[in-house]
């Protein structure tokens, strides 16, 4: 488990303590400038320094306290505090707390769910409909226009904080969307690496241990040969799994992994692997040998790896031909049996990894029976363009 470090001591403090700390404050100066600044603060018809100031320290107070973990709380308080100074002779302290309800509005819709951030809007325009009925019925003068002005005001502070909540839904989504493609097309990379290294070793362990077994009696130096290279076989791949787990283990802080990525250039190490399984491999190059982007020199050697496992397992034939052929605009990469021509995917994702590889570097892939025997698998890697001398 990882332990999360705490945050520091004056972030852990509640906002509203902050604020309660601040009109505590003002309070305490004003106490000792005024010695009756208690008694002024309970006069409801004084100016603003008495009441008003009073009423608007409790309710953003309490406001800020609630804000965070009752929203719906906070909203009420701030038009509790509305209503408790409507009969003030300061007439703008109504209109402010007013506002504060609708700033309470709108962080509840940008942080709470559709029905609480409805909820909330509902409690000012209720109060504000109330409002307008009883004066309407008491037979007042009212203008209708001040609550409608006021109704609009919590309409928009709603809607911004819907907006903001419809933002980031979105933006999660979004993120949540990235990292589930990232983690699927890592694992697919994990699984083609696997496939193709573990696959064709497998291949080759058991085509030797099958001719141990059948030469065991009569052939003692042969069964020894193929022990031995079941062996080193066998080794290879637990030290290729082995460097895989470490790769898949190691934080992100910690140094890349130092084996050699596989490429091309091993593939006269593959080609030896594959003839002492019992099939001959002929390696053609044409064109002029280059340095290749990492990724497509993987590729390649990857394609043909899984394609001469194939071969091993699938053809019944001892031979087949592999070409590397360096054109100026892309790679191509041939490989021929004259087996039976069966299709080595009814059963293994072979095909389908190579496939996902080329199509990754925008290249182009066939795989299929020949009509004149046999099985071919073919393709064509895009590379970048050499620099020509002399520009």
């Amino acid at each position: 488990m990882i332990a999360t470090p705490h945050p520091p001591l004056l972030k852990r403090v509640p906002p509203g303590v902050w604020v309660a700390a601040f009109w505590s404050t003002l309070i305490l100066v004003r106490t000792f400038q005024r010695p009756d600044e208690l008694q002024r603060l309970l006069r409801y018809n004084g100016n603003i320094e008495d009441a008003p100031l009073l009423v608007t320290a409790v309710v953003t107070t309490l406001g800020t306290l609630l804000l965070f973990r009752a929203p719906l709380a906070a909203v009420a308080v701030a038009l509790a505090g509305a209503v408790f100074s409507l009969g003030m002779p300061v007439r703008e302290t109504p209109f402010v707390l007013f506002l504060l309800a609708d700033a309470a509005v709108g962080y509840t819709a940008a942080t709470r769910s559709r029905r609480v951030s409805v909820l909330s809007a509902a409690l000012p325009v209720g109060a504000l409909a109330a409002y307008t009925v009883w004066r309407l019925g008491s037979g007042y003068a009212f203008n209708l226009s001040v609550p409608t002005a006021l109704a609009s005001t919590v309409v928009i502070a709603w809607l911004i904080g819907n907006t903001i909540r419809q933002n980031r839904s979105h933006a999660d989504t979004v993120r949540a969307q990235a990292t589930q493609q990232a983690i699927t097309a890592e694992r697919l990379r994990i699984a083609r690496e696997l496939h193709d290294m573990v696959a064709h070793n497998i291949g080759i362990i058991t085509i030797q241990a099958g001719i141990g077994s059948r030469v065991m009696d009569t052939q003692p130096t042969e069964t020894r040969n193929a022990l031995e290279a079941i062996e080193a076989t066998g080794r290879e791949t637990l030290a290729g799994l082995r460097r895989m787990l470490g790769a898949l283990r190691r934080s992100d802080q910690e140094s890349a992994p130092l084996d050699p990525t596989p490429g091309l250039a091993a593939l006269d190490r593959l080609v030896d692997k594959t003839a002492a399984a019992g099939v001959r491999v002929a390696l053609q190059w044409r064109g002029d040998r280059r340095d290749l982007p990492s990724d497509v020199d993987l590729a390649a050697f990857r394609i043909v790896q899984e394609a001469v496992t194939n071969v091993v397992r699938h053809s019944g034939i001892g031979d087949c031909t592999v070409t590397v052929a360096y054109e100026r605009d892309e790679l191509a990469v041939d490989i021929v049996d004259l087996g039976c021509g069966g299709t080595p995917t009814a059963s293994g994702y072979g095909l389908v990894g190579m496939r996902e590889r080329v199509d990754l570097l925008h290249g182009e892939f066939s795989a299929g029976p020949r009509p004149e025997g046999g099985f071919r698998v073919a393709a064509r890697l895009p590379l970048p363009r050499p620099v020509e001398a002399g520009r």
